[in-house]
């Protein structure tokens, strides 16, 4: 049995992060976040010590190390532009890092990022549950063998209300902007599935939505990336996630309950993803965030010629 800790608790993708804890057979003996509403560890770990202050969880997770007794594990479930910050805690204290997505919120830190998990010995992982998804796997396996280019499709829309805004969400110092904060998503998947970018055009960009042209090794694609229940043709759903691979529509919009779950195991057997795994994913959202819209014209997506 390994011994994690978590920082990021009162956060919305921390209960997935502590589900995969228990589901693997391990314990979390301590959480960290300046917020207190952190309840859900009753669900899992009651008895997994709380830390509001970040100068005592150091504190603890040093006395936990020099008792002979150390933390196997950091789980970082905290805002996109402490990732880094947080990772660097976990080696610092000889802890393997698991971290949401995105890894970090630029090139140039993951640099930096990369440089320090060598002379770790390899102990940063990323989640990228979309990944394993097991209709993107299976796209993945045919892309294997597939040797001319695709033309694909891509919308992902999953509805946030006004709230997102007005939290670090919204805030692009914070998040790095949609592209980052959920397009990492999308743009992950695309560089796994079809290679590097070769042509990256924006046609939209703005705090809600976002869309462009990839010309990737593989693929051409249309893509289109939103937050707006407007944008969804039934109004009583709350999210569309499709990829149409020529003519064919590649549906994800569910199965994504377990997968951190799966990464979990991935990592804790061996497996999982580094940081140079998931780099272009990231170098294809700085791009975008980086560049000026172009204009709706030219090769775009359906939904923008509405």
């Amino acid at each position: 049995m390994k011994r994690f800790a978590l920082i990021g608790a009162a956060g919305y993708i921390a209960p997935r992060h502590m589900k995969a804890i228990k589901e693997t057979d391990n314990e979390l003996v301590a959480i960290h976040d300046i917020a207190d509403s952190v309840g859900i560890i009753d669900s899992y770990f009651p008895n997994a010590k709380y830390f509001q202050e970040f100068e005592r969880f150091e504190r603890y997770v040093d006395k936990m190390r020099r008792g002979g007794t150390p933390i196997d594990y950091l789980s970082i479930c905290t805002p996109n532009y402490l990732h880094d910050v947080h990772i660097r805690f976990a080696l610092q204290n000889d802890m393997i890092a698991i971290c949401e997505k995105p890894l970090v919120v630029s090139p140039w830190n993951l640099s930096i990022l990369k440089e320090m998990d060598g002379l770790a010995g390899g102990k940063v992982f990323s989640i990228v549950q979309s990944r394993l998804h097991p209709s993107i796997e299976e796209l993945k396996k045919k892309m294997v063998h597939e040797h001319g280019v695709c033309d694909v499709t891509l919308t992902y829309i999953t509805t946030r209300g006004d709230w997102y805004l007005y939290s670090w969400k919204g805030n692009e110092k914070k998040s790095g902007g949609l592209v980052y904060n959920i397009g990492i998503h999308l743009f992950d998947i695309l560089s796994w599935v079809f290679g590097r970018a070769k042509e990256n055009v924006v046609h939209v960009y703005e705090p809600r939505r976002a869309a462009g042209y990839l010309q990737l090794e593989k693929a051409n694609v249309k893509w289109y990336l939103s937050i707006n229940q407007g944008d969804l043709p039934n109004t009583d759903s709350r999210m569309r996630r499709s990829m149409i691979v020529n003519g064919e529509d590649i549906d994800f919009t569910t199965g994504f309950e377990d997968l951190h779950t799966q990464s979990y195991q991935n990592i804790l057997g061996g497996g999982g993803y580094r940081p140079s795994d998931v780099e272009e994913g990231i170098r294809i959202a700085y791009d975008i965030k980086q560049s000026k819209p172009s204009g709706v014209r030219g090769t775009v997506h359906p939904l923008l010629k509405q």
